[in-house]
């Protein structure tokens, strides 16, 4: 219906009064109500707004939850509340939001520990690997053959093609150690190297990996037409191996473990 003349549009009305209401749910001490609701039931959508809110980052953050404290983790989660405008509306999503309000919250004057991004972007990892929905680029197919676990040769012949529910993460924090008894104050001088995969049954592994290694899955995973040979003999030369074939027999023998463990899918056959 229209509005009569010299009166408000209806819509705008109940648009500011939206926009009003939100904005005392995200932040009620900086935001006053909408005029015309009792404040019990502002209660009742304050409580339930910031405790489905607060229940699942709890979930999503456990470590960083018991490190912070329950007043600590409390005053946070209020910022985020306040403070963050997320780009989606998606509750499988709020954890990377999260992450992403603490990462830019890093660079204002704020006294979190300089740890905290990172830890809690290894935390939603685990969450971001159960959900994801990911497969291979759409090249040749996969060739994943039980003769690949028995001939080394097969990798260094063929195009190793890494798991993309397979990451290799770099951290200036050891994130994996951080807790409520260990909260470093200078990061070491050594970055932490985290292989996170998701098995077939949905388990989400951690495993450190060593600087070769993670160098060996990136370069890996930004190959789609060298063979695994090739990719050994870059490593050889980054690594100054002053004699090639001991390194490359070993690292063959990697490949074999990345294949069966999974993070290598198998290959594809060079073009």
């Amino acid at each position: 219906m229209d509005a009569l003349p010299g009166m408000p549009d209806p819509s705008d009305m109940l648009r500011a009064q939206q926009f009003a209401l939100a904005r005392h749910l995200r932040d009620p001490e900086r935001n006053p109500p909408p005029p015309g609701i009792e404040d019990r039931r502002l209660t009742v959508y304050r409580n339930l707004f910031q405790d489905n809110i607060r229940s699942l980052l709890s979930g999503n953050f456990p470590v960083i939850r018991r490190t912070l404290g329950e007043d600590g983790w409390r005053a946070l989660v209020r910022e985020f509340f306040a403070r963050h405008r997320s780009r989606t509306p998606l509750f499988t999503e709020i954890g990377r939001e999260f992450v992403r309000f603490l990462e830019d919250r890093a660079g204002d004057a704020v006294d979190d520990a300089p740890w905290l991004p990172e830890l809690a972007h290894y935390e939603w990892v685990e969450l971001a690997l159960q959900i994801a929905d990911a497969a291979p680029p759409p090249h040749d197919p996969v060739d994943a053959a039980d003769d690949i676990a028995g001939s080394r040769q097969v990798l260094l012949d063929g195009v190793p093609v890494v798991s993309p529910l397979a990451w290799a993460l770099a951290y200036r924090w050891p994130v994996h150690r951080i807790g409520p008894h260990f909260q470093p104050l200078q990061p070491p001088s050594a970055p932490t190297l985290m292989l996170v995969r998701r098995d077939a049954d949905g388990t989400v592994r951690f495993s450190e990996l060593s600087p070769l290694v993670y160098r060996l899955l990136e370069i890996l995973g930004s190959n789609d037409a060298r063979s695994g040979g090739d990719c050994l003999r870059q490593l050889a030369v980054e690594a100054g191996a002053a004699d090639a074939e001991p390194f490359l027999a070993e690292g063959a023998a990697m490949m074999q473990r990345l294949h069966a463990e999974g993070t290598l899918l198998g290959i594809r056959h060079s073009p």
